[in-house]
């Protein structure tokens, strides 16, 4: 659920009534020293902290950041460094604590159940961020958009502290040659040996019954379920099979091929969610029907009270979905990753073409960098979001930079989190939802311009949730049956 949309908050929320609740583990280094830099309102992150089980890190990061927003001239937010193949200590010491806090905050004050999402796109923090929530005990860790063979063995090892290593895509590298990302706990401990930590349940997100047939049978462990996600689902879709096809409104078609079997997913033996639409009682019968354990649901939690959305865009979504006239658009052309991204039509945002056109470009963030090989032979850093100039001097294609959206910033500023610049230009935002973000508003009660993530869990399980928020028991450690 994008950059912080997903948020502590709302995860809490959501495991109180003992379902499920995931935060985003996308950029949460940006978002926790941004936060940090605007003072910690509520000393939330001062408080998890305290909690963090290397108080000298800790320290380290509070120190670097808080109250640094606005406090010098440029920039409003103090920058972080782009993610690299060899992040300084800095650097992974920030990613290690931020997502450590994102979990805790999460999990605070209840027993139920708590996850993380990440991207098998972005690559390069996946292995700090793992360990960080991992750190926090988290029960559950999600990724999609890619193919994440690797993950379950890579949480084997951080389990026991253990230096682990990521296969990393590089654009260029020759056949055999492998580039990969390093991390190695024990460099945040110096070398003090400290117990193991409880191993997470890792759901895979496929959008293909190929796909889950390949990670169950895989050498390097077996997901523990699998979320089938379907490309009415919001953010990252996976591309249609076969040759791109674009309709008149210039949006991939999806055809019989992309039709998932979903007898094939239950014949592997594990648990699976549906996702993409299933807001709706009636949707979880069906998906529980074929075979399903449940759904996972992220578009009608994104406008709730307790999303880390900025109320004003929520409520500008709210009141468009109320007059009929919000529209989602699947934008085969705004993703660096080059997979196919949800874009919400709303005025003053990016999928406008007035307001892209205007953006001045800028990557200063650059989590959804493409790695290529220069020719020296090493990993160098690219996106089609950034100066059309710096992407073609390293190689680039030109077509690709055409209609390509700076994700980072927007969805930062979707969160209200955005840079300013020292001229005094602030990031446009960029929103991200599923298909079903057109009937937000049947979520609203009676009489109320807002909603909140327990109206929403209502709406889904035919009950009244607000009497089930309240601690839960925390499900053992093993795999879920189905």
């Amino acid at each position: 659920m994008g950059v912080g949309v997903s948020s502590w908050r709302l995860a809490n929320t959501v495991a109180r009534t003992g379902n499920l609740g995931v935060v985003s583990g996308t950029a949460v280094a940006v978002t926790i020293a941004r936060t940090l830099g605007l003072g910690d309102p509520g000393g939330h992150i001062r408080r998890a902290l305290d909690a963090f089980p290397i108080p000298a890190v800790a320290e380290r990061v509070y120190e670097r950041f808080f109250g640094t927003a606005d406090s010098r001239p440029g920039d409003r937010f103090k920058s972080i460094g782009r993610p690299s193949l060899d992040p300084s200590d800095q650097s992974a010491e920030l990613t290690v604590a931020a997502n450590f806090v994102e979990v805790f905050l999460a999990k605070e004050g209840h027993n139920g159940p708590v996850g993380i999402n990440f991207l098998e796109k972005i690559q390069l923090p996946t292995l700090p961020s793992l360990y960080g929530a991992m750190l926090a005990n988290v029960d559950y860790v999600l990724m999609g958009a890619g193919v994440p063979a690797r993950i379950p063995a890579t949480i084997d090892a951080l389990t026991q502290h253990s230096k682990v290593a990521l296969p990393v895509d590089v654009v260029g590298a020759d056949k055999g040659e492998t580039f990969e990302s390093e991390f190695d706990p024990a460099r945040l401990f110096d070398g003090e040996i400290i117990s193991p930590i409880d191993r997470p349940l890792f759901l895979a997100i496929v959008s293909s019954a190929t796909l889950a047939r390949y990670l169950a049978t895989n050498s390097n462990g077996s997901p523990d379920g699998f979320v089938v996600e379907y490309p009415v689902a919001g953010g990252h879709n996976a591309p249609p099979r076969g040759k791109m096809q674009l309709d008149d409104q210039g949006e991939p078609i999806y055809g019989s091929r992309d039709a998932v079997d979903l007898d094939a997913i239950a014949a592997l033996g594990l648990p699976f969610w549906l996702a993409g639409g299933y807001a709706d009682p009636d949707r979880l019968a069906d998906a529980q029907q074929a075979g399903a354990v449940g759904v996972q649901v992220g578009t009608a939690f994104a406008f709730c009270r307790e999303s880390g959305l900025a109320d004003e865009l929520k409520s500008q979504v709210i009141d468009a979905a109320r007059r009929g006239q919000l529209r989602v658009r699947t934008d085969p052309k705004a993703s660096p990753t080059g997979y196919p991204f949800k874009l919400l039509e709303v005025d003053g945002t990016l999928a406008r073409t007035e307001v892209y056109n205007q953006r001045v470009r800028r990557c200063d963030l650059g989590y959804l960098r493409e790695m290529y090989k220069r020719d020296d032979g090493r990993a160098g850093y690219r996106c089609p979001a950034e100066p059309v100039d710096d992407y073609l001097r390293k190689g680039g294609d030109v077509a690709r930079t055409e209609g390509s959206q700076c994700l980072c910033n927007g969805l930062m500023t979707d969160i209200g989190l955005g840079q300013v610049r020292n001229n005094n230009y602030a990031e446009p935002a960029l929103l991200t939802a599923g298909d079903d973000a057109v009937h937000v508003a049947r979520l609203l009660p009676e009489g109320s311009d807002s909603y909140g993530a327990l109206d929403v869990l209502s709406h889904i399980l035919g009950r009244d949730m607000s009497a089930e928020a309240g601690p839960s028991r925390r499900p053992p450690r093993s795999r879920p049956a189905d």
